[in-house]
């Protein structure tokens, strides 16, 4: 069953009336500065630099996105709003911008991931979402499709979060400064809006590492390619490839898989979404499950030959 979490993508600033209040009664107990703010509290322990996750731009490797805010998004220099620079935002596939486990869904169109060691983040104003809760994802794995559920322009609203109370939760208290590729993100709702490039799952040369493709149906994976009619333990199922967008590494020739008049001799190399007690979460998938292209064919959701293993 999947959970849904309702989350504020946006904020408004308090009536003025209301912070004059509080600065009053404050200032009584001499907590209100001249700069017109209460001291900070003791901040709570942070996870060191090195418990962070190598969070990557949540986009196929290549693409770039320009990264906004505006007044009100608040925290306006802590939320990240992406649009895609030189292709459409509206229907760009979001993936994860590292490995984790989906825990939460919520609305508008989001999902929230737990990465481990106290780290969160979260993905915001997607149409579709291609993972289910639990679901373990890698680093540049498919999570969906952005679109205009909860907003009028698309763009990828994006967090990240550092679990501060132990609870085990990812909450909006505890948004932490984004940190994408090595850099930390503390934008003004003035500018300068940063331009990024994804190096997500990217693979030497210009050659990218993953392909992405549409399944028409959840797909057996083998350990080999020559295993269609063989039943010997070198040959036992590894798990499944669950149906929609999936990204796949390589290709090649190995057994027919024929159903009526549809049939292909290629082998995809990929990463299993479910692995079989004792399998291998690396395995082959036959690309007749590719929803799209014909015979003996396989290519990327672009058009592009996936490349041989």
């Amino acid at each position: 069953m999947r959970t849904l979490r309702s989350r504020r993508a946006f904020g408004a600033a308090l009536p003025e009336p209301f912070v004059l209040a509080v600065a009053a009664v404050l200032a009584v107990f001499g907590l209100w500065t001249a700069a017109g703010a209460a001291p900070a509290a003791a901040a709570p322990t942070q996870a060191t630099a090195a418990a962070r996750p190598d969070f990557r731009l949540p986009f196929a490797c290549g693409e770039t996105w320009q990264l906004q805010t505006y007044e009100g998004h608040a925290p306006d220099d802590k939320k990240l709003d992406m649009y895609r620079v030189g292709g459409q935002t509206l229907g760009a596939s979001v993936v994860a911008s590292a490995a984790g486990t989906v825990t939460e869904l919520f609305e508008p169109g989001g999902l929230e991931i737990n990465h481990g060691g106290g780290w969160f983040s979260v993905y915001l104003h997607m149409d579709r979402i291609d993972v289910r809760l639990g679901q373990q994802v890698s680093s540049g794995a498919p999570l969906g499709r952005l679109g205009l559920v909860g907003t009028t322009s698309a763009h990828l609203h994006y967090e990240q979060l550092y679990d501060t109370d132990g609870d085990n939760d990812g909450e909006t208290d505890e948004m932490v400064y984004p940190v994408l590729q090595g850099t930390e993100y503390r934008l003004s709702p003035s500018g300068q809006f940063p331009r990024v490039t994804s190096t997500n799952a990217c693979g030497g040369g210009t050659t990218p590492e993953r392909f992405w493709v549409d399944t028409f149906a959840d797909a057996p994976g083998y350990a080999a390619v020559d295993c269609v009619g063989d039943t010997s333990p070198r040959c036992a199922v590894q798990g499944k490839l669950l149906k929609g967008t999936n990204y796949v590494l390589c290709k090649k020739l190995g057994d027919e898989v024929r159903v009526g008049n549809s049939f292909n001799h290629w082998w995809l190399l990929t990463d299993l979404d479910e692995v079989a007690p004792g399998g291998s979460g690396r395995a082959y998938v036959s690309a007749y499950y590719l929803q799209r292209w014909g015979n003996d064919e396989a290519k990327d959701n672009d058009g592009r030959d996936i490349r041989l293993c």
